[in-house]
């Protein structure tokens, strides 16, 4: 009895590994792709998160630099490692209240910390200098503003279009803080006939 059970053995290990679930063919080529699109998901989400975004332009208060629906390469990284300056195009969270208040806007820096901000005479005075803007494409129409100082760790932000309410900024909102930038805009990606470094 014990030869014939000792005999048996090996057939039953034999039956019982056939029994196991195998992945094979299509299941097994369907479930490598899924675990590479949950590795690809996750990788992109922690770049978006903190390294970089795309941003889509809404509205007119950047033109002529940014036209609406336009695509925005916006670098994160410069936050931690690196610093920002005047003449930055930046992604920031709209500071202001209201129904016109927005989720984030795109604006350019124009007045650092301790800077002394004023317009007159539609044109921009940094620390009692006169500012020259080559992105614009016209005179200050809103009327004259300040002078106002920066404080530290605030940015003063100002949309390219000049004409009369065109942009809703610093102006209207105040200066920024810091912790309300989200990243520098530094490519147009889209249209790819608008390529261009910002």
């Amino acid at each position: 009895m014990r030869q014939q059970a000792e005999s048996r053995a090996p057939g039953n290990r034999r039956r019982s590994a056939q029994k196991q679930p195998v992945l094979s063919g299509w299941r097994k080529e369907l479930w490598d792709w899924t675990k590479a699109l949950i590795v690809a998901a996750i990788i992109v989400m922690l770049l978006q998160a903190y390294v970089f975004q795309l941003s889509t332009v809404k509205k007119i208060s950047m033109e002529p630099t940014l036209h609406e629906n336009e695509w925005l390469f916006v670098n994160k990284v410069v936050l931690e490692f690196g610093s920002l300056k005047r003449g930055d195009v930046v992604i920031l969270k709209d500071p202001s209240e209201g129904p016109e208040r927005k989720e984030y806007l795109v604006k350019r820096i124009v007045g650092m910390p301790g800077d002394t901000l004023e317009i007159r005479g539609g044109e921009l005075y940094i620390n009692g200098k006169l500012t020259v803007e080559p992105y614009t494409d016209a005179k200050i129409e809103d009327g004259d503003f300040g002078p106002t100082t920066v404080s530290p760790k605030h940015y003063f932000v100002m949309g390219d279009n000049r004409h009369e309410r065109a942009s809703r900024d610093s102006r209207a909102f105040n200066e920024v803080p810091e912790s309300y930038i989200k990243g520098r805009a530094d490519l147009i990606v889209w249209p790819i006939s608008r390529w261009a470094k910002l």
